[in-house]
C-alpha cells in the first residue's frame, strides 16, 4: 500500500483567523462576477476595517485595470501584516473535512488537502494522478502568475473531483471528523450559504481510501487517474508554473521541502448529491440552421426527429445523456429538433469539435450559455441556432476525460456561480 504522500497528498499546515467570523473573512472565488464591479463593492462594503480575504486576493473583475500592479503591492503587503500581525491562530496541522450547504439548499461534502503539483498536469494525454478537466488557455497563465510569484499567502478556490462511487475518502473522513468540535462554523456573505470545518483526526481513513481509488481508477496504460479538476483549473494551472519557474532556482533537499511545491485544494466526491452538474449550452449565430443540424447529424451519426413543442424537446433532451435540442425558425416558423445519437462519452466532447469544424466556413459566431430558456429564446432570433445540451452524465465524466484528454472549454458549470467555492482557508507559500 502506498502513502498518502507517494500519492500526491499532503497533510496542510492551515492558517485560519482567530476568533474567527465566517460572514466577514470568507468571500466568493476571484474568477466569478467578472462583470459585475458592483458585486465587489458591495463585498467591500461589507467588510470594511475588518479582516477578510478579500484583501488578499485580486478579483478577476478588476485583472485588467490600471491599478493592477498596486493592487498586487497592496495584497501582498497585507498579506505580511496578517502573518505578522495578531489575525491568524498558530497553524492546523491537519485535513479538514467541510460541509457547504448553500443557498440553493444543497449540501455539498469537502476535504481540504494540499497536492504536490509534480503530480498534476493540465496539458492533454498526460499520465498524471491529477489531470484537467477543460482545454486551459495558456495565455490566461501569465497575469495569473503576476499574482502569486512571491506571495507568502496562498487562498485556495480549486475544487478537485474524486471518482468514489463509495464513499469511501470525503464521506469517511465527514464520519471521523465530526465527532470534534467545529474550526470554523458560520453563514457566508453575499447569498454565500453556511460552511462548518472540522479538524480530520485520523489520517489512516485517507490513506486507506486512495490507495482503493487508485486502484479502481487505474487506466489501461497502467497510470493512475486519481483527481480531476472541477474548478479552478487555471489557477491550478498557474501554481504549476509557478513551481516549475521557481525549482529552477533550488536544488537538494530544497525541492522536496518548498511550500510552492505544494497547493491548498478541496476534494469533492463527484457523486455527491449536493454537487451539481449543469451543462453550458451553445447558440450559433448566423448559421443555415437546417444545414448545420444535417451537417451535425452526419458527423455525430445521428437521427434528427422533429419534436411537436419545445416542452417535448427539452424534455428529451433531459432525459438523454447524448441528445440535443436544436432551436431555430426556417421560413418564419419556430422549429424544435431533436438530434438523437449513440455517442457514449459526455456528449459535448463530440459536439463541440464538430462545431467548430463546421465554423470553419466563417461568416458565423457562436456563444456558450448557461440556461435552458435563454438558449431557446435565442433560437427564436431569425439568426440564432439554440443547441441543448443533455445532462453531464457523472458516470462516464472520468472515463472520457481518461480516453479523450480535456473536454473542450465551456463544457460544464458546477453548481450555481454563489455556490462556486469561498476563500477561507490559507496556507503559507513563500517566506
Amino acid at each position: 500500500m502506498k502513502t498518502i504522500n507517494e500519492l500526491g497528498i499532503y497533510i496542510p499546515e492551515i492558517l485560519l483567523p482567530k476568533n474567527i467570523d465566517v460572514k466577514s473573512w470568507s468571500v466568493i472565488a476571484c474568477d466569478q462576477y467578472t462583470q459585475n464591479p458592483e458585486y465587489w463593492k458591495k463585498t467591500s462594503d461589507s467588510t470594511e476595517a475588518k479582516p477578510s480575504t478579500l484583501n488578499l486576493i485580486l478579483p478577476e473583475v478588476y485583472l485588467n485595470a490600471a491599478d493592477k500592479p498596486a493592487r498586487i503591492e497592496k495584497i501582498r503587503k497585507t498579506m505580511n501584516e496578517y502573518i505578522s500581525g495578531d489575525v491568524f491562530a498558530d497553524p492546523l496541522n491537519s485535513f479538514i473535512y467541510l460541509e457547504r450547504t448553500t443557498a440553493f439548499g444543497r449540501m455539498r461534502k469537502g476535504l481540504m488537502v494540499c497536492i504536490d503539483l509534480e503530480t498534476y498536469e493540465w496539458k492533454p494525454f498526460t499520465t498524471a494522478n491529477i489531470r484537467a478537466t477543460e482545454a486551459t488557455i495558456v495565455e490566461r497563465i501569465p497575469p495569473r502568475m503576476e499574482i502569486r510569484k512571491g506571495a507568502p499567502l496562498e487562498l485556495p478556490h480549486i475544487m478537485l473531483l474524486v471518482n468514489d462511487k463509495d464513499g469511501s475518502l470525503v464521506e469517511a473522513c465527514g464520519e471521523n471528523a465530526k465527532k470534534g468540535t467545529p474550526v470554523y462554523d458560520g453563514e457566508m456573505m453575499m447569498n454565500g450559504g453556511k460552511i462548518s470545518g472540522w479538524a480530520v483526526t485520523d489520517n489512516s481513513l485517507v490513506e486507506k481510501a486512495l490507495n482503493k481509488i487508485a486502484e479502481e481508477n487505474r487506466q489501461a496504460d497502467g497510470s493512475t487517474f486519481l483527481f480531476a479538476v472541477g474548478d479552478g483549473n487555471h489557477s491550478l494551472a498557474t501554481a504549476k508554473a509557478t513551481w516549475d519557474e521557481h525549482k529552477k532556482s533550488l536544488s537538494g533537499e530544497e525541492l522536496v521541502t518548498s511550500n510552492v511545491r505544494y497547493a491548498l485544494v478541496e476534494i469533492v466526491n463527484i457523486y455527491d448529491t449536493g454537487l451539481t452538474f449543469e451543462p453550458i449550452h451553445r447558440v450559433v449565430f448566423d448559421a443555415d440552421s437546417s444545414d448545420l443540424l444535417q451537417k451535425l447529424s452526419e458527423k455525430l451519426g445521428g437521427k434528427i426527429v422533429e419534436a411537436s413543442s419545445k416542452e417535448e424537446m427539452i424534455d428529451a433532451v433531459k432525459k438523454s445523456n447524448a441528445d440535443f435540442g436544436f432551436a431555430f425558425k426556417k421560413d418564419g416558423a419556430q422549429k424544435y429538433m431533436i438530434l438523437k445519437t449513440d455517442i457514449k462519452e459526455l456528449a459535448v466532447s463530440k459536439l463541440q469539435p464538430a462545431l467548430d469544424e463546421y465554423l470553419k466556413a466563417g461568416g458565423m459566431e457562436i456563444d456558450y450559455i448557461h440556461g435552458t430558456e435563454d438558449v431557446l429564446e435565442l433560437g427564436t432570433k431569425d439568426n440564432g441556432t439554440g443547441i441543448l445540451l443533455p445532462p453531464i452524465a457523472k458516470d462516464s465524466f472520468f472515463e472520457t476525460i481518461g480516453k479523450t484528454g480535456p473536454l473542450p472549454r465551456k463544457s460544464f458549470s458546477m453548481g450555481e456561480a454563489d455556490e462556486k467555492r469561498f476563500y477561507l482557508e490559507c496556507r503559507k507559500l513563500f517566506n
